[in-house]
């Protein structure tokens, strides 16, 4: 019974983390395209820019940048710690 608890309990993780970076980061991708073309409407005279879609397509891109950023820090951490001393997300 308690591998069955251990198992299920890995398997909720698992697959939070998998809707997150597997479904999550292309849809906040997705929304920082869409508000992107929000951003420089053009309304037939003259481009109007919105400025809070903007920021708010920007704030989509630095997640995604921070995301790959931190998935590649998160890869390579045992390097880092072995040739650098440089010891990221603990021990």
């Amino acid at each position: 019974m308690h591998t069955l608890v251990t198992n299920l309990n890995a398997l909720w993780q698992v697959t939070v983390a998998g809707l997150l970076l597997g479904a999550g980061l292309p849809i906040i991708f997705a929304v920082g395209v869409r508000l992107w073309s929000v951003a420089a409407a053009v309304d037939g005279r003259a481009a109007q820019r919105n400025y809070p879609a903007l920021a708010g397509a920007l704030t989509c891109f630095a997640l995604i940048i921070a995301a790959i950023f931190i998935g590649i820090l998160y890869t390579a951490k045992a390097f880092l710690a072995a040739e650098f001393g440089i010891h990221l997300f603990g021990q």
